[in-house]
């Protein structure tokens, strides 16, 4: 996770707490010698921590909670009479937070056998203390604490795991409210606790998702009208659950998750967001569409729902959400034809076409270069991908038509970015040559990825709708192909070669059979070339 994101959570979690305490409300000044005396002697504690504290804090906090329960079968019907067990039961859970200055002792604490002890704290009937527990496990599983200790984080988050601490924290937030300046804080810890044990624990992302209600919360949130932190949040941690996970895609469009999502970015097809945290959480609500379209069977709710009607008048509207609603329509036609035909059915080429040109709607607070290059790669992306998908008929034509019209127009825009592509690959390929020459070793895999971040994938892409188009047999296109690629000295062998390393490089990732139809495919353009 990014430091700005860490930030703007932990912005979001302090504003939580609603005033300032008592004592230093309407304060002009604080006694500094006071607070610097503090704030040495608990660095003297987190320097001090040994294995003896450990056991100290933990037969403590053990002790405590014996009490606190004796208390309350005893005092059943008068909670005073417990109450103070409650307080020393606060106490020593706010002792236990020092732990996370020392996460190498972590796998003493599992051995402690105290873990157990602190989840089952998580069902507590007084709604505090259990939020007392989600505010030590945020500290314990934090990524600071957790810096150069993968080790011991794992050990602790596996027995956090074992002691069914997701299906805990989930019940506990399902009784918070919003409204409640503490409780909104417990529910922002709660999720960021979520997100740090995925972030130790990859596996966490599918587990909490099998074993808790938290998707159909998350959705609950994201689908408020009116925007908030929470929502914000809650936008984030979706899309990091199912940005890995084929299990978590699937389920959640089983649960009408891709009408969920459509419906939160459709509010802004004709605004923009207000503020940098809004904008943040539309961009987070694409990121779970573009998620939820890697599964077939969501292609397919997306083009019921409408969502390509969706995209095409979000681009139309030229709003922040311009780019976005691109990246979802390549997502969603990217191996299925049924979307690429309703993009042509529904006069999408002419929208798709604009950008193609570069006619890209700019907003004031988007960095322009790198937003055009980003907008100018996904568009390419997503020409290839309506090529692949419609093969034949009147809607081909419509497309092929596209680079006909006005004098070929559109070859020389294709023609143009080949050769910048081509340009910036083939200085990447002598810079790693030169590196080889250094006495720097660079295996094929390695330097097939770096060509592919210096634009070699775009490159590719530019190559096979040539290719497409070169098989059309329309003599006037080629013709303007084989005029342009003589003005910079080069030919049709040139583009081969490039198709030709796309074609060696085909992964079997969607299958062994769809690996031999796209290289099949490609194999066909070389030959035509």
């Amino acid at each position: 996770m990014e430091v700005s994101n860490q930030t703007r959570k932990r912005k979001a979690i302090d504003a939580g707490h609603g005033s300032p305490p008592p004592a230093y409300r309407g304060s002009d000044s604080v006694d500094l010698s006071l607070l610097e005396a503090l704030e040495k002697s608990s660095h003297h504690a987190v320097e001090a921590l040994d294995l003896k504290t450990l056991k100290k804090l933990v037969l403590s906090f053990e002790r405590r909670l014996r009490d606190n329960i004796a208390a309350r079968l005893k005092y059943v019907e008068n909670p005073e009479k417990f109450a103070d067990s409650e307080v020393d039961l606060h106490d020593d859970l706010q002792k236990l937070k020092v732990l996370a200055g020392a996460p190498e002792l972590y796998p003493d604490l599992v051995a402690s056998n105290s873990v157990p002890s602190i989840v089952n704290l998580l069902s507590h009937d007084n709604s505090d203390i259990a939020n007392d527990v989600v505010q030590l496990l945020q500290d314990l599983t934090d990524e600071d604490a957790l810096e150069d200790n993968d080790e011991p984080a794992r050990v602790l988050v596996d027995a956090l795991v074992e002691n069914n601490v997701l299906e805990l924290l989930v019940q506990n937030m399902n009784r918070l409210s919003e409204a409640d300046p503490d409780e909104a804080t417990a529910i922002y810890a709660t999720l960021t606790v979520i997100e740090n044990l995925v972030e130790v624990k990859p596996a966490v992302a599918e587990l909490v998702c099998e074993r808790t209600k938290l998707l159909r919360w998350l959705l609950t949130k994201i689908k408020v009208r009116e925007f908030e932190g929470i929502k914000q949040y809650a936008s984030e941690i979706l899309a990091i659950l199912l940005q890995n996970s084929t299990a978590n895609q699937k389920r959640l469009g089983q649960m009408n998750g891709v009408d969920a999502v459509l419906e939160g970015v459709a509010m802004y097809k004709s605004k923009d967001p207000k503020t940098p945290d809004e904008e943040e959480m539309l961009e987070n609500l694409f990121d779970c569409l573009c998620c939820l379209l890697m599964p077939l069977e969501n292609k397919e709710r997306f083009v019921n729902a409408e969502g390509v009607e969706l995209m095409i008048i979000i681009m139309k509207q030229k709003k922040y959400a311009y780019g976005s609603a691109i990246r979802a329509l390549d997502f969603a036609m990217t191996n299925y034809p049924p979307a690429c035909e309703r993009f042509v059915d529904v006069m999408g080429l002419k929208t798709a076409f604009a950008a193609f040109m570069g006619k890209i709607p700019l907003n004031k607070r988007i960095k322009r270069e790198r937003y055009k290059e980003e907008l100018e790669e996904r568009v390419i992306s997503l020409i290839a991908s309506l090529f692949a998908g419609i093969l034949r008929g009147s809607r081909r034509d419509r497309l092929l038509s596209k680079f006909v019209e006005n004098e070929f127009e559109k070859i020389d825009r294709l023609m143009e970015l080949y050769f910048r592509y081509s340009d910036r690959v083939r200085s990447e390929a002598e810079r790693l040559d030169q590196l080889e020459l250094d006495d720097l070793e660079l295996d094929e895999d390695e330097k097939y990825n770096r060509k592919l971040e210096s634009g070699l994938y775009s490159l590719q892409l530019v190559a096979v709708i040539l290719g497409h188009i070169w098989c059309s047999e329309h003599s006037g296109m080629r013709g303007r192909i084989e005029l342009l690629l003589k003005q910079q000295k080069l030919s049709k062998t040139d583009v081969k070669q490039i198709l030709q390393e796309y074609h060696d490089n085909i992964g079997d990732l969607d299958g062994p059979e769809e690996k031999e139809r796209g290289q099949a495919r490609i194999q066909l353009f070389i030959s035509a070339m």
